[in-house]
């Protein structure tokens, strides 16, 4: 897993109902992208660091520009 500043930390529910957690990575502790990540979680407006686990992903940013 390798992130960005700007990337988004998506992590699943443990089970069928969980809701997921989104949240924008602010902070990189390494240089070459892998975790753990500063993340600011959208759902409760907190800054954490994130060591994430297989139930996790990354949604990259988009580099095109927005018309």
């Amino acid at each position: 897993m390798h992130g960005n500043v700007g990337d988004w930390l998506v992590i699943k529910g443990a089970k069928l109902d969980d809701p997921y957690r989104r949240g924008e990575i602010v902070q990189l502790v390494h240089t070459d992208g892998r975790p753990p990540y500063y993340v600011h979680w959208l759902d409760t407006g907190r800054t954490t660091l994130v060591f994430p686990g297989p139930d996790s992903h990354i949604e990259h940013r988009s580099t095109e520009p927005v018309s």
